[in-house]
């Protein structure tokens, strides 16, 4: 059972990631997951979450209208698409499972997957 993110990378300011988290061992259709960054030198962070009962989402206020979270089901995969990028967003981007994720927030973590690292940086 685990999770792997991917998808980072070097990109410059204004550009676009999306990272994904694959999960193997069990279906990330009953499972919220939310993504978390941890940017040199400061704590990890919580920035989104959806929940695998209604799709319910949760974004920080820092993300809004700039980062989409989404589930691929038949991939097992649960999607960051991180657009309008800023160099405030560098960081090591980690997925996890966790309950609940609500539209107010989310819960407490459980299995964490290994992070992938996004620079912003021209």
């Amino acid at each position: 059972v685990q999770l792997q993110a991917s998808g980072g990378g070097l990109v410059q300011p204004g550009g676009s990631l999306r990272l994904a988290c694959a999960a193997s061992g069990f279906a990330e259709d009953y499972s919220d997951i939310g993504w978390f960054r941890q940017a040199p030198g400061k704590e990890r962070e919580a920035i989104s979450c959806i929940s695998s009962r209604d799709d319910t989402t949760y974004y920080i206020d820092s993300v809004k209208g700039r980062f989409t979270i989404s589930t691929d089901n038949a991939k097992n995969t649960v999607y960051l698409q991180m657009n309008s990028l800023k160099p405030e967003d560098t960081a090591v981007y980690y997925c996890a499972t966790l309950w609940p994720c609500g539209a107010n927030g989310m819960g407490s973590t459980y299995l964490w997957g290994r992070g992938t690292l996004v620079t912003v940086s021209s």
